[in-house]
Parts: structure tokens; sequence; C-alpha cells
């Protein structure tokens, strides 16, 4: 029987076992890291504002890691002081602007990637600048540096609007192809745009994630619908201190998180 939108179960130690109850977690999504001078969708920090996002964590006693490490650490009945940090579409920055700062404050992450756009840009954004996508060497060198990769579909469409091939292959086939990449299972999917409804929550499910995120999922917060928060160039620790506390008031409890 398969499970419920609001339940996960695995047979990996160390990973979430039994549907439980508790605040939904953390999770903060980046994108970009880098020249924010021309940045209409707001998707882009520079390495500065992250380098003084990742110290306000640590200064509160929280620290960043993947999404798989948070979730295994809170089936655990631990992980009260980590929080989720997420980077989606797999730009080449990541590697630059973003890893360094990582290591530096002792944090995890997970990038979430397109392996239908290796080396490619973000076409879907039709304003903006170009921003190049990491090759799969460069996706590769993320993995081996600790980050966990997760998929954000294979070209990064809207699944509320696919057909049933193209939900298909974004899901499952984007899985595959990062797996035999990596050399590892991959856990996590990351829906584009963070537009979700319940037939991509069962295209998700049944490809095997134990999770995936989106942005404001609502009746359909789980595991396999994460919400997340955006995080920019404008937030600076007043805007994170809040962005987190109104977090914990509105966010309800969730079965399996």
């Amino acid at each position: 029987m398969a499970a419920s939108v609001d339940s996960v179960t695995t047979d990996r130690p160390g990973r979430p076992s039994a549907p439980h109850r508790g605040p939904v977690p953390w999770v903060a999504m980046y994108h970009s890291v880098g020249d924010c001078s021309d940045d209409p969708y707001r998707i882009t920090v520079t390495p500065e504002r992250l380098g003084r996002q990742l110290a306000w964590l640590r200064r509160r006693g929280l620290r960043g890691v993947s999404v798989a490490d948070l979730l295994a650490a809170r089936a655990r009945g631990e992980g009260r002081d980590l929080v989720g940090l997420t980077f989606d579409d797999g730009y080449v920055d990541f590697l630059t602007g973003a890893l360094p700062l990582l290591r530096r404050w002792n944090c995890g992450a997970t990038l979430f990637v397109l392996p239908g756009r290796l080396g490619g840009d973000n076409a879907w954004d039709p304003l903006g600048p170009r921003k190049p996508l990491l090759t799969a060497a460069g996706i590769r060198q993320a993995a081996q540096e600790g980050v966990e990769i997760g998929s954000h579909g294979l070209t990064h469409v809207d699944l509320t609007k696919a057909d049933e091939l193209t939900l298909k292959a974004e899901v499952a086939e984007s899985r595959a192809l990062l797996a035999e990449l990596t050399g590892t299972p991959v856990d996590g999917f990351c829906y584009p745009y963070g537009t979700v409804d319940p037939r991509a929550v069962q295209a998700v499910r049944e490809a095997g994630y134990r999770y995936a995120c989106a942005i404001d999922p609502g009746p359909l917060t789980g595991p396999l619908a994460l919400p997340r928060i955006h995080v920019g160039q404008n937030d600076t620790a007043w805007r994170m201190f809040l962005k987190l506390r109104l977090h914990r008031l509105r966010r309800r409890p969730a079965k399996g998180l």
C-alpha cells in the first residue's frame, strides 16, 4: 500500500522509519551565490551576505545541514538545533560562492540539480542574466565534498502543468540519471517553481524519493511536500530572525516530520 502524503517509511538505517507528528523543520531556500546587481527574480545572494547569514545561524546555536541529515535527526528525536540549507538549480557559482562558506561554518547542504541541462543555463528565466549550470563533473565535485545531491527535475518544468509522460520523465528519469552520475541513491526531490499538487506528489512517491521540497504546499505539507523559506540578498540578521520566528508560529505540526 502506498504511503500517505504526510507519512514516510524506509528500511535504511538512520533515515525516518515511522510516522510521527512534530513541528515542521525550518528549511532555507537559496539559488545562486554571486553577483546580484542584475537579479529580477531575487534568486541571488552575494558570498558576503551568505557568510553573514551562516554566521547568524551559528551565533544562535543553529547549524545548517542537508535535508536528508535534518530529517534523519528529527526521526531520532534530535535536530532541534539544525536547519536545512537547500540550493536550487545547480548553478556553477555554488562551487565558488557557497561551498567555501559552508566549509568555513561547518555546514552541510542539499543541492538540487537538473540532469537534463548539464552545462547549460537558466533558460527558463525570461528576464535577467543567463547563469551557467554545473556540468556532470561539477556535480560530482559537490557530492565528493559531502553535499547531498537531489533532483530538481530534468529541465525545470512546472509539474502541475505537465502531461503524464513529461511528469514521469522529470521525476523518475532525473532520479535514475543522477544516481548513475553520482554513484549514490538520490533521496530528495525539489518541485520546480515550488508548485505542487497531489498528482505531482504521487509521481514523486512512485519514483521512490524519501522526501521532496516545495515552497508553501499548504495541506499537502509532509515529507513529500516540505515547506521552505526563501532567503535572499536583503535578509539581514533581523529579517532572518523574523522569518525563523514566523515559521515557528505559522507552521502547524505535520505527520512524519
